[in-house]
């Protein structure tokens, strides 16, 4: 079995509610849970940003929930790749909400101050949320 590393981001769309968010990291929990699924959830009210570890069948089992999910749109695959270990097995979905994407860690690893998935490269989001995970002290 081969552990896969999937890192995609997406807009919000007009079926986005207050409450989704909330529905969403319920939902991820525990369907990730139950499918051995880890990761991390970014989101600034515009933008999702996440990363989910698992093996093949069930990070590609998530991402086409994923898809055809209508709260978000315009989803774009930044990296996917197989890797040797996990990088946040404490988690089934950690939550990274606005307050903690920061225009110092924006400006880090993009071009801008502000959260903008879209204008970074896997490799720069990727390292961004590593050095983000220690920040989250709940989920």
């Amino acid at each position: 079995m081969f552990l896969m590393r999937m890192i995609y981001c997406s807009k919000i769309s007009n079926e986005f509610n207050d409450n989704s968010i909330a529905q969403i990291l319920e939902a991820a929990r525990k369907n990730n849970k139950k499918e051995h699924v880890t990761g991390m959830l970014c989101f600034n009210r515009k933008y999702f940003l996440q990363c989910l570890e698992g093996d093949r069948t069930s990070v590609n089992n998530a991402y086409h929930k994923i898809l055809n999910d209508k709260r978000h749109e315009n989803i774009l695959l930044l990296d996917y790749q197989e890797i040797d270990q996990r990088e946040f097995t404490q988690w089934n979905m950690a939550y990274l909400p606005e307050q903690k994407l920061t225009d110092e860690i924006n400006l880090k690893y993009s071009g801008n101050p502000d959260f903008d998935p879209y204008t970074m490269s896997g490799n720069s989001v990727f390292s961004m949320m590593l050095e983000m995970k220690d920040s989250i002290t709940s989920i």
